[in-house]
């Protein structure tokens, strides 16, 4: 039996001096275990388990500001708000003055109890495995976009001024949320010898749960009508799905093994299987929906007819056809949530290795993995805009929600995003602001192909070499954030996944890694003074020369516009630029292109789209800069008893001092928000070296072994 408690305060200046981040956790963890063996050839192992967590995160100034400077009041919140330029939100680092982070001044908590037993059973030629395994879950998510101190957002600097705001975006009396889950699973598996060279593995495992439910039926979801257009108001209950679709989740396994000679220099290994991720951390995607918990959308109306709104100010009715007046006597919602027929993530695998041993100490193995997921979240606004596409000779005027003076005519034949008539709704359902769904409907594949030399130490020499060749392609790579500082969270047109179908912003084309172990050939009864002793063995003998080299391809990047050119609605701006039919040179201009231009890739060979449509830059058509670094260490092993040694210990981290550059993180956006027929000052920068190796750092260590 094991009991382990934690609490800890970490508190971290915030990228604005003027704030502090404070991060609390306290994390208790119970866990208990019996074997017991019956016979020989029965053995069974019970476990029990209880861990219960509980987070704070807020980010609070560090001298309390004037309430007469913050957009909201009261609920302890002592933050000014945020003003964000060139989107609502943005996962590619707007322009924006005071952290929007807001202040989460309530504990997140989530306790889990789990059990599961396993009995195995060895019958002849068969190796019986079977079990189950069951865990409840209990989940309190109260989030920072809950308590946030409100985000108000403009065009550019100019509509800044003039205080003319796309919109503002506040969260009034929220309330936490308590969620729960039951899950459990059952399999079987039989590993059986047909020969003495080959053995077989069949096994099926059954996964369940009954879903994800809020303990006070407040699970607060949107649904969509027949013709598949969000409502108006949430649906509330204790699920937030239509129906459990993951009842019995079945999933088969299968292996191989084969020495095709019998002597033990090959061996043959496949495998296949299928597996899936029950979701059971969905709190947050619910729990800042109306009525329990509302961010409210304020669009049209300046800021100074707005602040200071009070923090428990009861949210107003959602505005509807009927209603006498837009907010504040009625309200339109931005919405959070899931697909209210969400799949379980599937994942189907199957792999080949081949290894043969060259000589009693070296072997080499070639592989390949391939992977199919499908129900994969993504995340999408589900209230944007339908394009569609131009049927009229003389053209359509194109722009949606963009301001009339960007707006276009495109010709006849263009999908486009049309412009509002007058008196007619830019969305398709006006009472509904921006939403931020997890649609279930993302899909993933991963292949690639590999190869390593491992030799077993052998006259103090041991090392190992491996190199992957592989690609993920997918429609999405991330949910909450930017995937490796490279892509947007949010889907190109939820309308058309597939417009957004390309290279995952964490694929890797090339991976080598290389590490190796030497005990230098000096001292007693070595090749380089064999005969020393006494001191002089003690001096030269027992030192150890360590490396290890990586090297990797970059991550795939995308450049994107900066701002809603679509004007479909969706604020987190997604929307890509069109390749410079007329552009002659490298796009990509590397790192020694940076060094000399200060720019990464050229900003010339990209065009903005017309106002309205969609450009034609696929996700992950260019590659960042790549990666290598060198480590290398020397140890010196000393006798001091027979089971006391001390070792000194020097080790180089980047010892060459190479710089590795990070992604145009900011630089990824090509045109100035403010002004879009300019180029970004900023396209193509790179702001920083890569976080994974950073400058040379040498130290040194002794470490007593006894």
């Amino acid at each position: 039996m094991n009991l382990t408690e934690s609490q800890g305060l970490r508190q971290n200046p915030a990228d604005d001096p003027i704030f502090r981040g404070n991060d609390r956790r306290v994390l208790y963890t119970l866990s208990a275990q019996n074997t017991h063996i019956f016979s020989p050839t029965i053995l069974n192992t019970a476990m029990f388990g209880v861990s219960h967590a509980r987070g704070q995160n807020s980010n609070l100034p560090l001298e309390p500001f004037p309430s007469n400077l913050l957009m909201m009041t009261g609920e302890g919140r002592n933050a000014p708000g945020a003003f964000v330029f060139g989107g609502a939100s943005t996962t590619n680092t707007p322009t924006s003055i005071v952290p929007p982070n807001g202040q989460n001044l309530h504990f997140n908590q989530r306790r889990n109890y789990s059990w599961s037993d396993d009995l195995r059973i060895t019958r002849g030629s068969h190796s019986l495995s079977m079990g189950a395994w069951f865990m409840r879950v209990r989940q309190t998510a109260f989030s920072s976009a809950q308590n946030n101190a409100g985000t108000a957002s403009y065009t550019g600097l100019l509509e800044f001024l003039q205080d003319q705001p796309v919109q503002f975006l506040a969260a009034v009396n929220p309330q936490p949320l308590t969620f729960t889950s039951l899950e459990a699973a059952v399999y079987f598996q039989d590993e059986i010898k047909l020969r003495r060279n080959l053995t077989v593995r069949l096994g099926l495992r059954d996964e369940m749960t009954n879903g994800w439910n809020e303990v006070n039926n407040r699970a607060s979801n949107y649904l969509f009508d027949a013709n598949g257009i969000l409502q108006t108001n949430p649906t509330i209950g204790r699920s937030p799905f239509v129906k459990n679709y993951a009842k019995a989740l079945l999933q088969p396994r299968v292996g191989v093994a084969w020495d095709p000679t019998g002597n033990a220099t090959w061996s043959v290994r496949a495998a296949f299987g299928i597996h899936n991720d029950l979701q059971d951390n969905l709190a947050h995607r619910l729990n800042a929906n109306q009525p329990f918990n509302a961010r409210l959308l304020i669009t049209g109306r300046p800021m100074l007819s707005i602040i200071p709104l009070a923090g428990s100010t009861a949210p107003p009715p959602t505005c509807s056809a009927d209603s006498p007046l837009r907010e504040p006597a009625c309200a339109i919602y931005t919405v959070g949530g899931l697909d209210p027929n969400m799949h379980t993530p599937t994942i189907q695998q199957w792999t080949l290795e081949i290894e043969r041993a060259i000589t009693s100490d070296l072997a080499v193995q070639v592989g390949y993995v391939g992977h199919q997921s499908y129900h994969l979240s993504t995340s999408v606004d589900n209230n944007t805009i339908r394009p569609e596409v131009c049927q009229n000779p003389a053209g359509c005027l194109s722009g949606g929600v963009r301001p009339a003076r960007f707006r276009v005519t495109v010709p006849q034949g263009t999908e486009y995003i049309p412009a509002p008539v007058v008196g007619t709704a830019t969305r398709p359902n006006p009472f509904v602001g921006t939403t931020n769904t997890w649609m279930y409907m993302g899909t993933a594949s991963y292949h690639a192909a590999n190869i390593s030399l491992t030799k077993r130490s052998r006259n103090g020499l041991s090392y190992k070499t491996n190199y992957t060749f592989g690609k993920i392609m997918d429609i999405s790579s991330a949910i909450l954030g930017p995937s490796a500082d490279n892509d947007t969270a949010t889907l190109r047109n939820p309308y058309n996944p597939k417009l957004s179908r390309g290279i995952g912003s964490y694929s890797l084309k090339h991976q080598f890694n290389a590490n190796f172990s030497y005990q230098l050939p000096f001292g007693n009864g070595r090749a380089i003074g064999g005969a020393a002793t006494g001191f002089v063995d003690k001096l030269i003998g027992g030192w150890q020369w360590n490396g290890i080299f990586n090297a990797q391809s970059g991550f795939p990047m995308t450049p994107v516009v900066g701002l809603n050119q679509t004007g479909n609605g969706d604020t987190r701006i997604p929307d890509v630029p069109i390749l410079n039919p007329a552009f002659k040179g490298d796009v990509i201009l590397g790192v020694d292109g940076f060094k000399k231009t200060g720019r990464y890739f050229d900003p010339n060979a990209f065009l903005l789209p017309a106002t309205g449509t969609f450009g034609n830059v696929s996700r992950g058509m260019f590659t960042g800069p790549g990666f290598w670094n060198l480590d290398m260490s020397l140890f010196k092993r000393i006798p001091l008893k027979e089971r006391l040694n001390l070792q000194f210990r020097a080790e180089a981290f980047n010892i060459l001092n190479h710089a590795n550059f990070n992604s145009p993180i900011a630089g990824n956006v090509v045109f100035d928000t403010s002004d879009p027929s300019k180029y970004a000052g900023s396209a193509g920068t790179i702001t920083e070296t890569a976080p994974v190796h950073g400058e040379r750092q040498i130290q040194f260590a002794l470490r007593l072994e006894f």
